[in-house]
């Protein structure tokens, strides 16, 4: 009997976590898709009683779990989910890679727009602080829009400093109230209505980036990845995605 009790305590954890990871899809990416990813996965729950977990945020802090149960990976734009595949290629099928929706970058500026910021040219007035995330999707996001009203210079000169991501960008636009204006995607007002205020971007003179996701090559879920998938590319899917700031 004590032999038994002993085989018994040494296979039940993997017999729980195989079991959990059977009910259970495991959903990683960057953090500016995760509120609408997470909506979306509660929807979808709800409707099919699987759970979905929904990890985002900077990829070291995720990218290990993710090597042992993901099921989806996505990106903040192609590019990352495309670096993130050569990175990991052992993590990703590349032939289950699918893009969702796009999302325009616009002007974040505080509260009342004190620096009465409206434009792109706006940004390049003297004693304007500019925060700038070079990566996690906005890689080299504002040259783009600064390159086509030839402020590529005036741009750069007004900038502060530069964050490795997004996460970091807002811990610094939080605690340092010398930044006036970021040049992002405009998603992120809504998770930052109460230290943001809004400036759009023209439509001709903005940019876009993709949101992608891809299917992992280690899930033994395959159907389920693909019916959220498709489910978030329905019209429900899609509603959920315009609330967070996607077209």
């Amino acid at each position: 009997m004590k032999t038994l009790i002993i085989i018994l305590i040494g296979i039940l954890p993997a017999f729980v976590q195989a079991q959990s990871k059977q009910d259970t899809l495991y959903v990683y990416g960057p953090g500016g898709p995760g509120a609408a990813m997470e909506e979306c996965a509660k929807v979808f729950s709800m409707k099919n009683s699987i759970p979905v977990k929904v990890t985002a945020g900077p990829e070291a802090k995720w990218i290990e779990q993710a090597k042992q149960n993901a099921d989806l990976v996505f990106g903040g734009a192609e590019y990352m989910l495309t670096q993130f595949t050569a990175d990991h290629p052992e993590l990703i099928d590349a032939s289950a890679r699918t893009e969702l929706y796009k999302r325009a970058a616009a002007i974040l500026v505080r509260p009342g727009n004190p620096k009465n910021i409206r434009n792109i040219k706006d940004l390049t007035k003297p004693g304007i602080k500019l925060l700038d995330v070079n990566g996690a999707g906005q890689f080299g996001m504002w040259e783009d829009i600064a390159g086509k009203q030839n402020l590529i210079a005036e741009i750069q000169q007004n900038i502060g400093r530069s964050y490795a991501n997004t996460a970091l960008g807002i811990e610094a636009w939080k605690s340092d109230n010398s930044y006036d204006a970021w040049i992002c995607y405009a998603s992120w007002y809504n998770s930052l209505r109460d230290v943001t205020y809004l400036v759009k971007i023209p439509k001709k003179q903005t940019v876009y980036r993709g949101t992608p996701v891809a299917i992992s090559a280690i899930t033994d879920q395959k159907e389920v990845a693909s019916a959220f998938i498709t489910f978030m590319k329905s019209p429900a899917g899609h509603t959920v995605f315009k609330k967070w700031g996607w077209e």
